[in-house]
């Protein structure tokens, strides 16, 4: 069943919705089955494969042991800041993977990803950011008011000592979480739900699908509380992409919540438990709900202010179209 060479007319008429701008490319369904099992394997094994051949060269310079130090690289039930960054990098890799993907297999410019204009809206990202923290203040007076909400994190109560690892930890965290948050909003709520949303021609359908493997891939063991709270985080992350046109506020709200997870962990806990989480209550849900909820009104509020675009502007449309025979 191959795709129509072009959107409806009226689709042409009004603008492609963030979801589907990839009907703007080359035609045919199964380009979008190349495209996700191209992005699969690209962050599950090639990204995470060849990012491991300058780090064996960095042991090999150092005169390190390189099979210890290999493992010691990979394994997370006891991180290291190094090991850390592997991680992240393994993770950000996705940025440049989905934009092969879409420039090669679909024909488009890399920057339909990003937004209806189509580019990064730094402003708004920029806005989204302080309304981050807004929604932070409200999730932690509901938190204070409820039960205790599991031990998917455990927080000694009291600061820890400040390393030389902390200060590698740090250093990771303030230059490489914010590209990781980044990968994974272009992977997610970028490419995969452009394609599913292409396929089904629905927005919900691209909603809900791309938030459950964004669930999935954090885990497949992880407990029923700890998924749900990231399905709900993917399900407001794809709305405010279906809402504002773009990744700005989704990739905003994702660095903060790292930061801040990564920031209690090195101050008051430690790293292999908040990479690792285990248990999880049902009572985190409310907590989380909250600062989405919130989030999502504000953002959507804010984006509306500005008079963000959620379609593609009909004067830029016909480039979109003619992409792959323009060479966009």
């Amino acid at each position: 069943m191959a795709q129509p060479a072009t959107p409806p007319a009226y689709e042409r008429a009004l603008g492609l919705p963030y979801h589907l701008l990839l009907l703007g490319g080359r035609s045919g369904w199964w380009r979008y089955l190349i495209g996700v099992l191209t992005v699969a394997a690209g962050m599950i094994v090639i990204a995470p494969f060849l990012l491991l051949f300058p780090f064996a060269l960095w042991f090999l310079v150092d005169g390190q042991d390189l099979v210890a130090s290999t493992d010691r690289l990979l394994d997370l039930s006891d991180p290291t800041p190094l090991g850390l960054a592997y991680l992240n990098l393994a993770l950000a890799a996705a940025i440049p993977l989905t934009w092969f993907v879409v420039r090669v297999v679909h024909g488009l410019r890399p920057g339909w990803l990003a937004s209806v204009r189509p580019r990064i809206r730094w402003r708004y990202l920029v806005a989204c950011l302080g309304l981050s923290v807004v929604a932070l203040f409200a999730t932690l007076v509901v938190s204070a008011v409820l039960p205790a909400q599991g031990e998917s994190t455990e927080l000694s109560g009291h600061l820890n000592d400040f390393t030389d690892t902390t200060r590698d930890f740090l250093i990771v965290l303030v230059l490489l979480t914010p590209l990781q948050a980044a990968g994974e909003e272009y992977a997610f709520r970028g490419y995969l739900m452009q394609a599913f949303g292409g396929l089904f021609r629905s927005r919900w359908v691209a909603v809900v699908i791309s938030a459950f493997l964004f669930g999935c891939a954090h885990g497949l063991g992880q407990s029923a509380p700890i998924f749900f709270d990231r399905f709900a985080f993917g399900l407001v992350a794809a709305t405010l992409v279906v809402l504002t046109g773009g990744l700005e506020a989704g990739i905003a709200m994702h660095v903060l919540n790292n930061w801040l997870a990564f920031g209690l962990a090195l101050a008051f806990g430690d790293m292999a438990s908040t990479l690792n989480p285990t248990g999880g209550s049902w009572w985190s849900i409310p907590v989380t709900l909250t600062q989405s909820l919130v989030y999502l009104a504000l953002a959507y509020a804010v984006a509306k202010r500005m008079g963000l675009a959620d379609r593609a502007d009909p004067a830029v449309l016909p480039a979109v179209l003619a992409g792959p025979r323009a060479g966009l």
